[in-house]
């Protein structure tokens, strides 16, 4: 399977590099980054060298599946390519999406594309998606970052929350998953992955807690339904490459391309 990468930054480096030494069924054909010298860079650190894709409609056209592991904002035009070329993708940033659920619907439909999603930074998606056979009640995301974590997110800018005089733990944010992604749109993609297993945008509720005591990132999922109750909670270590991404995010990547190629699946 030829596979092209949009984005070289941490877990597209670490994506690229697994495909080339790990994973045979899969060949990095092209990488693509607004950055062309890190995307010469890692191709060249490559055994298996791919081309250096002009544009995001190259690496469509030159591959089976497409990575995408730079930003949301090119999510809604890559759906939209993938469907009219007949392609697979695999999205990191989630909540990209949420704006082109109407996409998605599409690619259901059609039926001639396919669209992968990691589970992320959390755990549980398993038991979610089992639990969205019957009837669920509630969904809840309670998640914990250090202050500075959310530095720069337009809900902190907005309601001028000053994240320098936090000294104990502090819920800065109460609502729903859309409300989330759309205030924190680089902390909380955990919560749009959660809404898409589950019970959607509007239903899936989330609480954030800047907490300056904290040395890992920390989410803590509730679900209750027919079936009876779940609770996760999972304490992330960074990457060792880049402290803003959760070494469970990366590997959880890893993970479903192995998953997209293995003939025996594990889990739901």
């Amino acid at each position: 399977m030829k596979v092209g990468l949009i984005g070289c930054g941490t877990i597209g480096s670490l994506l690229a590099t697994t495909i080339d030494k790990e994973i045979p069924r899969l060949r990095l054909i092209a990488v693509h980054d607004q950055d062309k010298g890190k995307a010469r860079k890692l191709a060249e650190s490559l055994y298996t060298k791919p081309a250096l894709a002009l544009d995001v409609e190259e690496v469509v056209e030159l591959s089976d599946l497409v990575i995408e592991a730079a930003s949301p904002e090119i999510v809604g035009d890559l759906l939209k390519l993938v469907l009219k070329k007949k392609k697979d993708l695999m999205i990191m940033s989630v909540g990209g999406v949420l704006e082109h659920l109407e996409l998605l619907e599409k690619v259901e439909k059609f039926g001639q594309s396919r669209v992968f999603f990691p589970s992320g930074a959390i755990a549980g998606l398993d038991g979610l998606n089992a639990a969205r056979q019957g009837d669920i009640q509630s969904v809840t995301l309670v998640t914990s970052k250090p202050p500075q974590a959310f530095a720069g997110a337009p809900y902190v800018i907005q309601n001028r929350i000053d994240l320098n005089s936090i000294t104990n733990p502090a819920v800065i944010f109460e609502g729903s998953s859309r409300e989330a992604v759309k205030g924190f749109p680089r902390n909380i993609n955990v919560s749009a992955i959660l809404s898409l297993a589950g019970i959607g945008m509007d239903k899936t509720r989330v609480k954030i807690i800047a907490d300056p005591s904290l040395v890992r990132n920390t989410h803590r999922i509730m679900i209750q339904g027919d079936f009876g109750d779940i609770e996760i909670k999972v304490e992330n270590v960074p990457s060792p490459a880049n402290p803003k991404t959760s070494m469970l995010a990366a590997l959880s990547a890893i993970a479903m391309l192995k998953k997209i190629v293995n003939s025996v699946k594990i889990g739901t």
